[in-house]
């Protein structure tokens, strides 16, 4: 009989968190949900056990390392031994260098960074012994080519970057079969631009073109399943990641002139609203952001990155067939 998976996934209350929470109950999994928003928790719980999996719930700070694996702890109890452990939970703050505090630097990379850390040294515990599981990281684009305004999101995110190509090494000298993996995102409809702390004149928003969650979701999920060490999400991420290995200078000038403009909308902001940096914001978000309406539901580039045997196998078939024609026709 086929077991449902058990699976960990922090940040699991909202954006893309909770699409992919929902990429997973479909499939009747078993689900340790780790979030801050209790109301928002409960939510996600109920959509778990509506598709006929399991679900726990557990209001709890990453950058808490004992509260991460107490977490996993109750989970492996009431559930069973975690298959997959996906980190996804992150903060950020849009804002120049020179305005930002020293604290905020600390909470940004305690959340974005140290949380990936806490949840993978927590899976990385149980599964090693076992020697079998997969660890997702959620990355970004901007694990590798950092933006203006948002330098301590970047920082913890080239910093998982390291982390994860150190712990792969170390994996492959063990032989290990407990594997990692790093997503790295493209902009998405996520409700972060709603409750991110912003010091900008205008409301933030993610770099156009923008994809919804669910494509998040979808190469999470694929990720989990397919041995690949990185997947890169949508032709964006590619051209940013790339882009920047080849004119790392010129990325710098483009993003200097077109940087502050393309990350915020022309309406102010509310410089009174609540952010989620130091606790959760209450309200009824889910996996979908403010933009709805400019999102795309699909990433060709998705698509092809994940179906890329079949496409490799279409061209050989297509360059056998051209051979055999331009060998007929060159016949006497």
């Amino acid at each position: 009989m086929h077991h449902p998976e058990t699976v960990v996934i922090t940040g699991a209350s909202a954006g893309v968190g909770r699409a992919t929470v929902r990429e997973f109950a479909r499939r009747r999994a078993h689900i340790g949900l780790i979030a801050r928003g209790e109301e928002r928790l409960a939510a996600a719980k109920n959509e778990i056990e509506d598709a006929g999996g399991k679900a726990l719930t557990f209001s709890v700070d990453v950058a808490d390392a004992e509260a991460v694996e107490a977490a996993a702890g109750e989970v492996e109890a009431k559930l069973g031994p975690i298959d997959i452990w996906i980190n996804n939970a992150m903060t950020s703050i849009f804002s120049p260098v020179k305005e930002m505090q020293p604290d905020e630097f600390k909470r940004v990379t305690e959340v974005t960074y140290l949380g990936v850390v806490y949840g993978t040294l927590a899976a990385l515990k149980r599964m090693l012994p076992r020697d079998r599981g997969v660890i997702v990281e959620v990355g970004s684009a901007l694990a590798y080519r950092g933006i203006p305004l948002q330098a301590a999101y970047c920082g913890a995110k080239h910093a998982i970057q390291g982390f994860v190509d150190s712990l792969r090494c170390e994996l492959l000298h063990d032989a290990s079969r407990v594997r990692v993996t790093m997503v790295q995102m493209p902009a998405l409809n996520t409700p972060q631009f709603s409750w991110v702390k912003s010091r900008l004149p205008h409301k933030a928003q993610p770099v156009p073109p923008i994809f919804q969650p669910e494509v998040a979701a979808e190469a999470i999920y694929w990720a989990a399943h397919h041995d690949r060490p990185e997947v890169y999400v949508g032709w964006p991420t590619v051209e940013a990641i790339v882009g920047n290995k080849i004119a790392p200078r010129i990325a710098d000038e483009y993003l200097a002139r077109v940087g502050y403009k393309s990350q915020q909308t022309d309406a102010p902001e509310d410089k009174d609203r609540p952010d989620n940096l130091w606790r959760p914001v209450r309200g009824d978000f889910a996996a979908h952001g403010a933009f709805d309406a400019r999102a795309r539901n699909h990433s060709i580039q998705l698509w092809a990155t994940t179906h890329r045997g079949w496409l490799a196998a279409g061209a050989l078939a297509l360059a056998g067939a051209a051979y055999m024609a331009l060998s007929r026709n060159g016949r006497p």
